[in-house]
């Protein structure tokens, strides 16, 4: 079975969510993804901030990973953006050979 990854990462607003989003997708570096209103604690250059920011949860294959991963980064708004990849020890067999077609090259 493909190893599918479950990619989180933030942004402030919820255009710039769907704009990394849609561009992720479109580009087939993820299968599909999920945009929530979190509110977010951390610190940052010293001092703890609390704020309302957006994440994404894409989904993607390991062997795509790197691609998004670079996408990510040059179209991410923050100047240190947080992307984590979170494997998926289980996952439906139909279902990760669904996100390993949405996102396989041609």
């Amino acid at each position: 079975m493909t190893q599918i990854l479950l990619v989180l990462t933030t942004v402030a607003t919820q255009a710039d969510a769907q704009v990394l989003a849609r561009s992720m997708v479109e580009q087939r570096l993820a299968a599909c993804a999920h945009i929530e209103a979190i509110d977010s604690v951390y610190r940052w250059q010293g001092a703890v901030q609390q704020e309302g920011e957006w994440r994404l949860l894409l989904k993607t294959t390991t062997a795509r990973y790197p691609a998004l991963q670079a996408a990510l980064c040059a179209q991410h708004p923050y100047e240190l953006p947080a992307i984590v990849a979170v494997p998926c020890a289980h996952a439906l067999p139909a279902f990760a050979d669904w996100v390993a077609t949405e996102v396989a090259t041609a």
